[in-house]
């Protein structure tokens, strides 16, 4: 081979024989020297000079050979020799470890394999499964979890695609790997009836390592540093970090794909999501830790370049955000080089005048951890849906509900009236206004229209007392009666049946709870019974959820009782409870401003840090977590990490409505770090609430932070064996008996 290999380079001219034997010979002199030989030719046989120089002549043929001419020339050679030898079709194959070699020579080789014969691929098939697990582990996720699951499914077809989709050096993350991965089971698995109206959007992938490139260019490795440093530097220098990633560019190469893909893409609206290395991945989830942002899309090419080198910025900018950065440290993930590559999707939707947005989005889980009636099958999944972009099903929003759906009773509502149904309805609408360039957050009742084509499956109509469907066309001051409550979407269309399977099969073959983001499409409204696309635009393996054994004990005494609920209730226990932070509803209402309120979810945070050698929960009025001060805590992940329970007390006495985190980011964060969301509503039946626990009990605040009088007013910190000595708190959540209760244990029985 190496002499066919030669006469390549001498017919083509890369070298003549003469210079190419004196190069030979000049070398094996030289090889000669460095062995301390100072005359060649009288202290060698010559038997031995000829192996030396032999191999030389190897050695330079390879090196000519391999800086001068592509693959495929030297593939060919090899299948002309094999061939004149008399070689079978599959030995034709040239035999290398795909460890090393080159990406185009392991889909070159795959590519030779797929040409086999049928009955010829079976000897090879262990080179093809090799081939494909390491171009998985480049190309997609170097996760063992991931690729013991892709390699059975992916195609040599469909790394190819990615391969063709991808800007960039490196991984395409996690979040494409659970899209791409999640369709391609649901297509070879699910029956007919789901394939034909299933989708993902199109999709385009800037690889992981682009990331390293932009921080060099634009002098930001200097922050690579930022996971080591303490949490008030995290903190404190995160603005500084998002406004110089602000005012980065990439290098002409990858400015120049970008400016090609936009081309190719038009005026198509997108969203640019990150997809980090360890995003949506077994156990780390990463739900919410990093940004997206819609690049709506309208402008001259240049101006959307300008919008989507800086929504990329932001979601780089976003790997070293608090959140993030903590929540990589709390499950021992610090020292992991966390790249993050980018998805660019365009938006799935439809035009309504100005306005862009999808007929309906949401979130499913394969498992139902909140049952809100007994009667709800929890292996059967539940579905956070709204209408419009899909941000406000995801993402904790102080002013709105989406609504639940059990999908082992579809049209069975949490509220227990039409007057509940309308109050914790949908109210806002994300949409992407076209004429403006820009994201928008609307009332729905300036959207929606009496001519709207989905209308009738959204929503329906208040007739003062009950909910009716929309049977004919509405007039226009009939708007403002309407209430999403997706009813007849899941009554008329197969969508809720479909979901229930797509998340048991992906269940199944994940071998985890799953939890997918998707958006709808119905196809001829019109119809009486139409068809409905769904489009997936994310999964991720909920490997955290465990199914704990918690059973609530018979005749607990009342006054050994903290608290009791009935609401939302999960399974699962937390044993040996010593403090609980208590944030009460009139103190913290009571404070001036906007400000002071934000001090306390900074306080909570400090106590966090204090106790994280403690066991303790956390209890307050209204939402956690919302960024909407006027209804409850404002609070991240990183402020809480350290709490095992996290109590949202409403109802009349607090001035608040009850609504379940479950479902939102904030409660997959909740969830994956074993920290337990409950609600107690003081109104409801049932519920016990100890005021003397919670009021009376002296507050040892001070003990571990500074406070002043006015933080000190608001926010408690109860030491359980200061309420009752020797005791400390058990908190039991029973969800086949559909109860939650924190009652008092002696320390002797606790342990």
């Amino acid at each position: 081979m190496r002499a066919r290999m030669r006469k390549e380079l001498f017919e083509r001219g890369v070298i003549s024989p003469q210079q190419f034997e004196k190069e030979v010979r000049d070398r094996a002199i030289e090889s000669q020297a460095r062995e301390g030989l100072h005359n060649p030719f009288d202290e060698e046989p010559t038997e031995v000079w000829e192996i030396r120089r032999e191999r030389t002549r190897s050695h330079l043929t390879d090196f000519y050979f391999a800086y001068n001419f592509p693959f495929e020339v030297f593939e060919e050679i090899v299948r002309e020799v094999l061939a004149e030898r008399g070689a079978q079709a599959d030995d034709l194959l040239v035999s290398f470890n795909p460890e090393l070699a080159p990406q185009n020579m392991l889909f070159e080789q795959a590519a030779a394999i797929d040409n086999l014969p049928v009955e010829k691929q079976e000897r090879v098939d262990a080179r093809m499964r090799e081939i494909k697990v390491v171009l998985i582990r480049r190309m997609i996720s170097d996760q063992l979890a991931y690729i013991n699951i892709a390699k059975d499914w992916f195609t040599v077809n469909d790394l190819a695609e990615i391969k063709k989709r991808k800007i960039g050096q490196g991984k395409i993350g996690g979040k494409a790997a659970g899209m791409l991965l999640a369709l391609r089971i649901l297509s070879e698995v699910a029956d007919e009836d789901i394939t034909s109206h299933l989708c993902i959007p199109d999709s385009y992938f800037l690889g992981a390592d682009v990331m390293y490139t932009f921080m060099s260019v634009n002098n930001l490795m200097h922050w690579n540093d930022q996971k080591y440093r303490s949490e008030e530097q995290i903190r404190a220098e995160y603005p500084q970090i998002q406004e110089e990633y602000l005012q980065g560019y990439f290098p002409s190469d990858i400015s120049d794909e970008l400016r090609s893909l936009l081309e190719s893409l038009g005026n198509d609206p997108l969203i640019i999501r990150s997809s980090s290395l360890l995003e949506d991945n077994f156990g780390t989830s990463f739900a919410g830790k990093y940004d997206s942002i819609f690049c709506p899309n309208q402008g001259t090419l240049e101006e959307n370049l300008v919008e989507l080198t800086r929504a990329i910025a932001h979601v780089y900018a976003s790997t070293l955000n608090p959140d993030a950065l903590l929540y990589r440290r709390s499950k021992g993930l610090q020292d992991y080089d966390e790249r993050m590559a980018i998805l660019i999707q365009v938006v799935k939707g439809e035009s309504a005048e100005q306005y862009y947005l999808p007929q309906a989005a949401g979130v499913a889980f394969s498992r139902n951890s909140f049952r809100w009636s007994p009667e709800i099958r929890k292996e059967e999944g539940f579905v956070r849906l709204v209408w419009g972009l899909g941000t406000r099903a995801v993402d904790r929003v102080g002013n709105d509900y989406p609504r639940l759906v059990a999908l082992s009773h579809p049209l069975l509502h949490p509220e227990d009236s039409s007057k509940a149904i309308r109050r914790y309805s949908q109210q806002y609408v994300d949409v992407i206004n076209l004429a403006q360039n820009s994201f928008q957050t609307l009332p729905i009742t300036e959207i929606l229209h009496p001519h709207y084509q989905v209308l009738r499956y959204i929503a329906e109509i208040d007739q003062g007392g009950y909910l009716a469907p929309i049977r004919s066309l509405i007039k226009e001051d009939e708007v403002n009666k309407l209430v999403l409550t997706f009813d007849e979407l899941l009554k008329r269309t197969p969508l809720a049946d479909r979901l229930r399977k797509m998340l048991k099969i992906l269940e199944t073959h994940y071998l985890a709870p799953v939890d997918t983001e998707f958006t709808i499409q119905v196809i001829d409204p019109d119809t009486i019974q139409p068809e409905v696309e769904i489009c997936i635009l994310q999964c991720r393996p909920q490997s955290h959820l465990e199914e704990s054994q918690a059973r609530l004990p018979e005749n607990i005494p009342t006054e050994d009782i903290i608290f009791s609920t009935s609401r939302m209730v999960p399974r699962g226990r937390v044993d040996w409870i010593n403090y609980v932070i208590y944030v009460h509803a009139e103190g913290y209402f009571a404070l001036p401003t906007v400000a002071a309120r934000s001090e306390v979810g900074r306080a909570i945070s400090k106590l966090n840090a204090a106790l994280a050698d403690q066991v303790f929960i956390c209890v307050g009025p209204g939402r956690w977590g919302t960024r909407n001060l006027d209804l409850g805590v404002y609070i991240g992940y990183s402020d809480i990490y350290n709490t095992r329970a996290l109590i949202e007390v409403t109802g009349k006495e607090t001035g608040l409505s009850p609504e379940p985190s479950f479902g939102t980011h904030f409660f997959q964060d909740l969830v994956e770090a074993n920290i337990f969301p409950l609600a107690v509503d003081l109104e409801d039946e049932g519920v016990i609430f100890n005021r003397d626990f919670f009021y009376n009990t002296p507050n040892n605040l001070v003990d571990f932070i500074p406070v002043d009088d006015q933080l000190s007013n608001c926010l408690r910190l109860i030491k359980v064996s200061s309420y009752r000595p020797g005791h400390n708190l058990s908190l039991v959540m029973d969800d086949e008996r559909g109860r939650a209760t924190a009652f008092l244990v002696p320390f002797a029985e606790d342990k």
